[in-house]
Formats: structure tokens, sequence, C-alpha cells
């Protein structure tokens, strides 16, 4: 046998020696004193030529290693808790058997790479690390996906906040919820323990992490999809889809890749408030193109669309006067609409709610759910429009007005509205009249209704002119009471002195409160006082003579100037009279201009007069007991007020 077959002879009998060798017949074999032992004669017979060629061979057969680095190691045992490997090193190393979790096989023999930590630790041991080999040899495969645009397998194996944790062959990588698909997850508890491919889209080396997507995965394959989609897409063509998502505007449907909106309008020909209503998510729908965009990849559908319209489908029996009843689906300031059937819709107007024409807000009487009967009172089926009524299921008022209010008939009201010329007083729903401002006292002289009462409260009218035609009626207050004019003829005589208090001051004058609550104006000329006494102002009280009165104005005026005039006149005339008398035996008399005082008349009258005039102040309607009438002329009020037009 040659030198070399002999040496080689002679490595494979030394590494089968070492294969054999386990670390129980390691323990077994027997130490030799140290005090025995001998280099020059080896115990197991070896000469010294012998035993130097053999430990060139040996030495031959181990390896030569660094830390810090992948070598093969080959299992020589596996135990309970640890798996002891020969990676040809003088010494064997230990690995814990947990981290042989994905080699659930690994038998004596069996190689596998594991990771040099170090050589010896403070033990003398060789510290071995097969999950960091994996690691390592994974990295170099993330690194490389990610350079070169690869796939990677992984499997889903905890949710973590904004995702997942994805083992990556022994390396933990990050995916966030929304790149585990192209449509919204809304149960991700589904994807955990799932095998899936992913592309690496992010590493951060200082930290070592990874972020992993699913979604682009899918997404390349969509814009194919959708560029075949749109190259087909034609208006009114039929798709399949999936609702995808939901917003209150729409629906997103998924057309196998491409998206398309199936907004709330077109989802059904009823009306509704949300498409969950209708639809549910994950559904299996088929909608109509209704429009699309190529450039901007926008396609609008319907749903609706494929049913037939509800309006085609109307009874030919629902005309103008039939009865419909319906649902109210919408209120509104203006009125309600009302579905009488699904997609057929009509509006009451406010003004064909009730025959009041002070109508309420329908949203304080109605709300969208409520069932109510109506009277079309128009339809159009080619436009798809119908209106209603309310009030004609009742009988219109105006149809007996002239029975129940003739002209001269007392009736209670409510003030619904006040306005700058009088008062709208209803006497009943649908029915109510104008007060004309100068129909509110006898007396006062009123610049705004608002003055006299407050809307709402109630009051006593007289129905003075009726139109049943044109809906209108004119109503007064004062006249419930007589005319007070009468008898102020025979109380306010021209040169009669009366006290007054001035109310309030006028560019011409001013305005006085006289008895029985009448007013007088004085002119500004005959307000003047005598010299060293103060002006007059107003809520001065003082005495004043009437000038003038005028019945059918019903105006009386009336001068403060000339009581202290005439007075000074009388006293001049009296002081010549004397003087004369002493010059002259015979006396003259002088004739001085005649001052009226105010009489009292008939004090039943007058007692009569002033319970009217009390009642008329209280709003009350009171018969009046009539007053004695005096032929005088009658003061015309300072400003007339316009005659009382017709209540619309």
């Amino acid at each position: 046998m040659s030198e070399e077959n002999k040496s080689v002879t002679e490595v494979d009998h030394v590494q089968n020696m070492e294969a054999d060798l386990t670390v129980d017949s390691v323990r077994s074999l027997k130490s030799v004193p140290s005090e025995e032992f001998s280099w020059d004669e080896d115990e197991l017979g070896y000469s010294a030529e012998e035993r130097a060629r053999l430990e060139a061979v040996y030495s031959g057969t181990l390896n030569v290693i660094s830390e810090k680095q992948i070598v093969k190691g080959t299992v020589v045992f596996i135990g309970d808790k640890e798996v002891v490997l020969n990676i040809g090193f003088k010494s064997e190393g230990v690995v814990p058997i947990s981290e042989f979790r994905d080699k659930p096989d690994l038998k004596p023999g069996d190689q596998v790479d594991v990771f040099l930590e170090t050589v010896e630790d403070k033990k003398g041991q060789l510290v071995l690390s097969y999950k960091r080999a994996n690691a390592m040899r994974t990295w170099d495969k993330i690194r490389a996906a990610l350079d070169e645009d690869l796939t990677l397998e992984g499997i889903i194996r905890k949710r973590t906040k904004g995702g997942f944790v994805v083992d990556v062959e022994g390396v933990e990588a990050f995916l966030p919820g929304s790149q585990i698909d192209v449509k919204p997850v809304r149960d991700f508890d589904s994807y955990l323990g799932r095998k899936m491919e992913f592309k690496v889209v992010k590493i951060n080396y200082p930290h070592d992490n990874v972020v992993i997507s699913h979604k682009v995965l899918i997404e390349k394959d969509i814009e194919a999809q959708k560029g075949e989609i749109l190259q087909n897409l034609e208006k009114g063509q039929v798709l399949e889809g999936t609702v995808k998502n939901m917003t209150n505007f729409g629906v997103f449907v998924d057309l196998g890749g491409l998206d398309g909106l199936l907004h709330i309008t077109d989802i059904s020909w009823g009306r509704i408030n949300h498409p969950e209503e209708v639809l549910k998510l994950d559904d299996k729908i088929n909608v109509v193109v209704l429009d699309f965009d190529d450039e901007k990849k926008r396609i609008s559908l319907g749903l609706k669309q494929l049913q037939p319209h509800p309006w085609d489908a109307l009874p030919e029996t629902i005309e103008v006067g039939s009865k419909v009843k319906g649902k109210v689906v919408t209120v509104a300031d203006y009125g309600l609409f009302v579905e009488i059937q699904t997609g057929v819709e009509g509006l009451v107007h406010v003004s064909e709610m009730s025959w009041s024409q002070h109508q309420k807000n329908p949203t304080e009487l109605y709300k969208v759910g409520d069932e109510i009967e109506a009277t079309v009172l128009s339809i159009d089926r080619d436009e798809h429009k119908m209106s209603l009524g309310l009030k004609q299921a009742t009988e219109d008022p105006w149809l007996k007005v002239a029975e129940k209010y003739p002209v001269g008939s007392r009736h209670s009201g409510v003030v619904r509205s006040i306005i700058t010329i009088g008062l709208i007083v209803e006497l009943e729903e649908g029915v109510d009249g104008l007060v004309h401002i100068s129909d509110l006292s006898w007396t006062k002289k009123i610049k705004h209704p608002s003055e006299f009462i407050k809307k709402d409260d109630p009051i006593e009218i007289v129905v003075t002119s009726l139109d049943v035609e044109n809906r209108k009626m004119s109503l007064g207050h004062k006249q419930l009471f007589e005319d007070p004019w009468d008898t102020f003829e025979t109380i306010f005589t021209v040169g009669s002195s009366h006290k007054g208090t001035i109310n309030k001051m006028i560019e011409n004058g001013a305005v006085l409160e006289l008895e029985y609550g009448v007013e007088g104006t004085v002119k500004k000329k005959d307000l003047t006082t005598p010299k060293g006494t103060p002006a007059l102002k107003v809520g001065d009280t003082a005495d004043f003579i009437v000038t003038e009165f005028q019945r059918d104005a019903k105006r009386i005026v009336l001068s403060h100037t000339r009581t202290w005039k005439e007075a000074t006149a009388e006293e001049q005339a009296q002081e010549g009279a004397a003087a004369e008398k002493k010059s002259s035996s015979k006396p003259k008399a002088v004739k001085l201009p005649p001052v009226e005082k105010s009489t009292l008349g008939d004090i039943e009258g007058l007692a009569a007069l002033k319970a009217n005039l009390e009642a008329e102040e209280k709003g009350v309607a009171k018969k009046a007991t009539k007053a004695p009438k005096a032929k005088a002329e009658e003061a015309a009020p300072a400003e007339e007020a316009p005659e009382a037009p017709a209540a619309e």
C-alpha cells in the first residue's frame, strides 16, 4: 500500500472513530495518572514516529474557525434540553433544543448551520446558536428581497398596535394593518396563523426593524385587471361587484380590481337615509355602469336602474281628487314630502296643510315616519310630480261665513297678528278679519296697535263688512260701544273752560288729556303763559278754553293763552268801570266777550258715558246706555286715521 493511500486510510479511521465517539464514551475512558504517563511510551502502543504521524493526520481533521461566523455542525447527541454539535473543533458545542422548533425531525448525524458566538466562555465551553444563524441567513434574504424586489413567505403570529407581527424564517417583521389587503379589514383575528407572501418595503438597519406588505402584491394584480376592465367598459353595462365600503353618501363596489361608486341616490327609487338600510358589507350585487372616466379611472354605478321605475307602475286610479295614504319622509319649512308607495312622493305645501292663514311651521306638527291621509291636488306622470293637500279633508269654513258672521254680529276672537294698520283677528280656524287701527277706540289716538293689545290676547269685535268671494272681512272693536262724541258735543262747547294735562309736545303745539279720557290739541301760540310764570311742559295740568269742536273729525282744539288774557281784560275793564263811576255819576256798562263755563248737562247721561269709556278702556264688550244727545260743534282730532281696509 502506498504512503498516500495509507494516510487516507488512517484519516478515515480517525474520522470514523470521532463520529462514533459519544459524550458517554468519552467520560468512560480511564484517565492515566500524570506521574505514570510517559510521552515516550504511549499506553496505546504507538511509537514516537507513529504518534507524530497520527497527530499530523488528526490535526488535519480540525477546522480553522473564527468567532462571529456561521459554521457547519453535526448533531452528536439530542437530549431533553440540549443538542450537542460537533463543528470540527477540539470540543463540542451545546445548543438549547428550543432553538430547533422548526426541525421536529432532527436526529444525530444531521448537519445544520450554527452561529459561533465564542470559542470559550467563562465555563470553557464552545457557545453556538442555531437561531442566530437562521436569523443572519434570513437577514441576507431580506436584504436581497428589498434590493431585488423579491417575495418572501411568512407566518402571521400575533396582533400588535397598528398591525401584525410576522415570522419571516425566524425574523420578526412588522405588517401594518393597512398593508394586509386593498379593501378594509373588518376581522383582523382571522389572519392570525396564516402563511402569506410579502414584499419588503422598508428596513431600519440601526434597530433591525423590517416593514413588509401583502397589499402591494395584490395591487400589482389589480392594476392589470383595471386596464382590462376599463378597456371593455361601456355605459349601460351590467357588472357584478362586492360591497367594499359604505359611507353616508354611497357605497364603494369592488368590480374585481377596480372600484366604482354607487351613490346613495342611485341605490333605491325610494328615499333612504343611509346605504346600510338596503345593503351590507361584502354583499354580491349587480350594478349598471352609469358613467366612467378613463383618465381618472372613476366609475359611477347604479342599482335602482335595474328595477322598473315606480312611477310607471303607479295605478291609474290615483288621480286629482283621490285620497291617498302615505308616510312622511321629509319635513321642511315649506311643507312635507309624503311617500305613497316606494319611489313615488308627493309634496304637501304649507299652504295646503290648513285652512288657517296663520300656518305653523310643519316641523312643529309632523315628523318623519308619520302616517297621513291626503288629497291629490295635481299629478304629472311624465315629470313625476304630485301635489297633495291635507286641509281638503275638512270643509272650507268660508262656505258658511255669511251665515255664521253676518255684518253687525258680535263675536270673540284671538289676535293672531299685529300689523302697522291694525290687528288680524281669528274667529275660527281659517276665518279671520282685520280690525283697522282707527276702529280700536273712539277716544284714543293710537299710533301702533301694539299699544292697545298683545298678540294671542282675546278680543271682542263686531263684523263691519264682509266679502265672501274674496275671503275678506272687516272688524271693529270700538263699535261695541256707543259713539261718545254725541255727548262730548254737549260738554266741550266752544268757550267752555276745562282742566287738561299735557301728554306730549308736538311740532305745532301739544296734545292734552281731558275729562273722560278724550284728547285735545293746543296750538303752539295758545300755550303761552303770563310774563314771569314758567312755560307749560309735559305732565303739567292747567285750564284751557275750547276754541273749536269738530264733530265729524272728532277733534277738540283748546287754548291756555286765552284763559289768562281774558282774565286780564276783565280786570282792566272792571278797573276802568270803577274809575268812570267815580268821575261820573252816570255809570257806563262795559261789555266783555262771554266766557262760557263747562256744563255738566244731564247727570245720568254723564254717568252712562263714563261707564262706557271705562268698559272700552278694559276691552270688555258692554252694551252702553244711550246718553242724551245735545247739539254742539265737535272738535276734530289732530290727525285722522285712514279708513279700515278689508281683511285679506
